[in-house]
């Protein structure tokens, strides 16, 4: 299911849950804090939090009832205060969108709008702030499946989301209907469940079926059109079902498992795509040894160069950790040229940042 970039006020937002950007301590700050707690009825929200809930430290969230909104529930994330991006100011607004999400699925919350956490007055820069969003709520939906609105309030916002991601489904709905449109989309054979891909393969007629079915009622019929399979005997497409019941088999890893997954299947030695990918020992050490690390997104993308990942392989293991290719982001289309040309020199990768002015990952 797509997710939308919504201009509106997020608390006229008809969906199950609302996300607040909130404060550490029971206290109301400005903004959209401030907004959704006068809304939701302010002396009775300000209570519940003094009373139920307390202190909650920059990066977790927690929930509330909705009181007066449409919303039933409001899960309130606890926004870092952006001072200079070096102070796990990135670790605690992916944490915010990864945490709401997880309580959203643990409530059995199926629609939740989510402000542009911790860029108003919180200081998180605007587009790296678009982008941290877009990158959780993706790899949340890779796995998952939820109605998210990304709730916007002015028009720069939206012209952000559309110009950093034109392939997402953003529009402008400045009079928000209060029930949304549920469209269907048709299976692809890239999205289909194992089920489905099984009913595929069940189609592939072998050639001993494409013989018989020349001959009905004992007369000769012309025979059926060549299937793309047909080229193949029965050893190749009993490998190729092989490969990918594996490929499903991996289908719940972390980074840090289908990275290790993908090198394993590559005969590859781990010291051999590190060094390849410039990547720190001990930085790998804790990727291997942790299945729930969380990586820089340029240690990722260094790590799909040296694992000589293809470009669907790298686009896989980036979503993982929360990442996509951005087509509007020079270093993503760097990235992006060298993988699909099977090009892996790190060396040669870095001119071209340079050459483009950005920050070199050689020192």
């Amino acid at each position: 299911m797509p997710f939308r970039i919504v201009r509106n006020d997020i608390t006229k937002m008809t969906t199950e849950a609302i996300v607040n950007t909130a404060n550490d301590h029971a206290s109301v700050g400005t903004g959209c804090d401030y907004a959704i707690y006068k809304a939701a009825g302010y002396d009775q929200l300000l209570t519940y939090r003094k009373e139920n809930i307390g202190f909650v430290p920059e990066g977790d969230v927690f929930i509330t009832p909705g009181f007066q909104l449409s919303a039933k529930y409001i899960i309130h994330a606890v926004s870092p205060l952006y001072m200079d991006g070096e102070q796990g100011e990135e670790d605690k607004l992916r944490s915010c969108y990864r945490k709401s999400l997880q309580l959203a699925k643990e409530y059995g919350i199926k629609s939740i709008s989510f402000p542009l956490i911790s860029t108003g007055g919180f200081g998180y820069p605007q587009e790296e702030g678009m982008r941290i969003a877009v990158d959780e709520i993706h790899a949340f939906l890779l796995s998952n499946e939820m109605d998210i609105y990304l709730v916007v309030f002015d028009s720069n916002a939206t012209r952000l989301g559309e110009k950093l991601f034109p392939d997402l489904e953003a529009y402008i709905d400045c009079n928000y209907v209060d029930v949304a449109k549920q469209e269907e989309y048709g299976a692809t054979f890239e999205s289909a469940p194992p089920r489905a891909l099984s009913r595929i393969f069940s189609r592939i007629p072998s050639r001993a079926s494409s013989r018989e079915s020349s001959h009905v009622a004992g007369r000769e019929t012309a025979p059926l059109r060549p299937c793309a399979f047909d080229s193949c005997d029965e050893e190749a497409l009993d490998e190729l079902q092989s490969k990918l019941d594996e490929r499903m088999g991996h289908m719940e890893d972390t980074f840090s498992e289908y990275l290790m997954y993908l090198i394993q299947s590559k005969n590859m030695e781990n010291a051999e795509v590190y060094r390849r990918a410039i990547v720190d020992k001990k930085v790998f050490s804790k990727i291997k040894n942790n299945p729930d690390y969380h990586p820089k997104k340029i240690t990722a993308l260094c790590l799909c160069v040296g694992a000589q990942l293809n470009l669907d392989e790298s686009k896989d293991l980036l979503a993982r950790a929360g990442y996509a290719l951005s087509p509007c982001d020079k270093q993503d289309i760097i990235f992006s040229y060298f993988i699909e040309h099977g090009i892996y020199d790190m060396i040669e990768l870095d001119i071209q940042l340079e050459e483009h002015g950005l920050p070199c990952i050689i020192e």
